[in-house]
C-alpha cells in the first residue's frame, strides 16, 4: 500500500480540476470555463458539476496552439494585448474573451501599474480607458508615446463617460482608436481582431 501511495505522488494525476488545468495551460480559470464553453478545450463533468480535465487533451491543446507554447502555456507564442483600465470587471470580461480568441492578455487597475508592465514586456497592443483615478488615459497615453515613440505600439483609447469627439483627440494624440459612448466592451475585442489578428 505504501508503494503505490509514493508512486501517486510521483505519478501526475491523469484528470485535472479547473484550478489545476487553468494552471497547468497558463491562463486564468474563467479562461479555462470559456474555452470549455466554447468546445476549444474537452471538459468533463462529475455528478455534481464540477469540471475535470484530463491530461492528455490539455497536452494535444498545447501542441495545436503551436511549438512555442511547449508545456509553459501557449502566451509565449501569441499576440500580446495589455488592457489598462480600474474597473476590474471590464478587465476580466475582455481578458476571458481575447483569451479565448488566442491573444495572451496581461492586466493593469492603473497607468503606474500599466507602465510598469510596459517595462517587463513589450505587448503588441494597448487598449487604455481614459478616465482612470491619479493619472488618466491621455497621460498614460502622453507617456508611453515618451517611452516607445508615436505609433511604436497600437493604443485603442476608450470610455463609457467620454462623447465622440474625444475620437479627434485620441488621432490627434496618436491613438490609432477611440470608442467611445454607447459603450460596449465587445467594441475593444472587435477592435483588437481589426489592429491585431491572430
Amino acid at each position: 500500500m505504501a508503494d503505490s501511495g509514493s508512486r501517486r505522488t510521483a505519478v501526475p494525476a491523469e484528470w485535472l480540476t479547473l484550478g489545476q488545468a487553468a494552471k497547468y495551460l497558463g491562463v486564468a480559470q474563467s479562461t479555462m470555463r470559456k474555452w470549455s464553453d466554447l468546445g476549444r478545450v474537452s471538459a468533463f463533468y462529475t455528478p455534481g458539476g464540477h469540471r475535470r480535465y484530463r491530461r492528455s487533451d490539455l497536452d494535444q491543446f498545447l501542441d495545436s496552439s503551436g511549438p512555442a507554447s511547449s508545456g509553459v502555456g501557449p502566451s509565449a507564442a501569441r499576440p500580446v494585448v495589455l488592457i489598462v483600465d480600474d474597473d476590474e470587471r471590464l478587465r476580466e470580461y475582455v481578458r476571458v474573451n481575447l483569451e479565448a480568441e488566442g491573444y495572451a492578455v496581461r492586466e493593469a487597475g492603473n497607468a503606474a501599474d500599466g507602465l510598469a508592465v510596459l517595462g517587463e514586456q513589450s505587448p503588441d497592443l494597448i487598449l487604455l480607458d481614459v478616465m482612470m483615478p491619479q493619472v488618466d488615459g491621455w497621460e498614460m497615453l502622453r507617456q508611453i508615446h515618451e517611452r516607445t515613440g508615436i505609433g511604436a505600439i497600437p493604443v485603442v483609447m476608450f470610455s463609457a463617460k467620454i462623447d465622440e469627439r474625444s475620437a479627434d483627440e485620441a488621432e490627434s494624440r496618436g491613438a490609432q482608436g477611440f470608442i467611445g459612448k454607447p459603450f460596449d466592451p465587445r467594441s475593444l475585442i472587435e477592435s483588437t481582431r481589426q489592429l491585431l489578428p491572430v
